[in-house]
């Protein structure tokens, strides 16, 4: 009898910046793991939403949220193991909760997305580890700026902090599978081989323990 690989869900969440992108791509390669990056996906209602961003932000919430509940689906069954760039948890407990916070969406409009979202949410099946990337603001801003993209640009450290605090928040609250904090600013996985050595035996460590 031919003994199979366990399948393994690995989640990576974190603000801006935080190199999510980075470390999914190293993780898939160190492990052999189909990565599954952040989709791309043209939102029809965002030139409007940056136009009146009250009125459309529902709209514009709620299409990301079925991008993102496609693209979880998408990896969910996916044959092997899996490691993902951003998390659908991420769309509602972080980006929708801030606009709403900010009177960006109206309080009818948010108790129909958390609706939505906690009804659909309830049957997805969670990762088996989620990787939380946790960074000062000043190092967001900095590496923010080494990637140089232009749409960036504009992004404000009062608006990282306002992410900051929600994905703390979010994080202390997560109870759904093991979590991983990893304290960005003083780690540097990319260019310090003995940082990414010391993850990868954290990840291994955890997974061996739900095995």
């Amino acid at each position: 009898m031919i003994e199979s690989k366990p399948k393994h869900f690995i989640a990576i969440a974190g603000n801006i910046g935080a190199g999510k992108s980075t470390l999914t791509g190293m993780l898939s390669k160190t492990f052999g793991w189909e990565p599954f990056y952040e989709a791309n996906a043209e939102n029809p209602y965002l030139a409007d939403f940056y136009q009146d961003m009250q009125r459309w932000s529902f709209h514009s919430q709620v299409f990301f949220l079925g991008k993102r509940l496609e693209h979880h689906h998408q990896l969910v069954l996916h044959p092997g193991s899996v490691v993902q760039d951003r998390t659908v948890y991420e769309d509602a407990e972080i980006f929708a909760r801030n606009l709403y916070d900010h009177g960006n969406m109206s309080d009818r409009d948010y108790d129909a997305y958390r609706r939505l979202y906690e009804a659909i949410s309830a049957f997805l099946p969670p990762p088996d580890l989620m990787i939380y990337l946790q960074s000062s603001v000043d190092s967001l801003i900095s590496h923010i700026a080494k990637r140089g993209r232009e749409y960036e640009r504009t992004i404000s450290p009062e608006y990282l902090t306002r992410l900051n605090t929600l994905y703390d928040r979010w994080i202390d609250g997560w109870k759904a599978c093991p979590v991983l904090r990893i304290t960005m600013d003083d780690t540097d996985f990319q260019h310090h081989q003995p940082d990414l050595e010391r993850i990868i035996a954290q990840v291994t460590d955890m997974l061996a323990e739900r095995a």
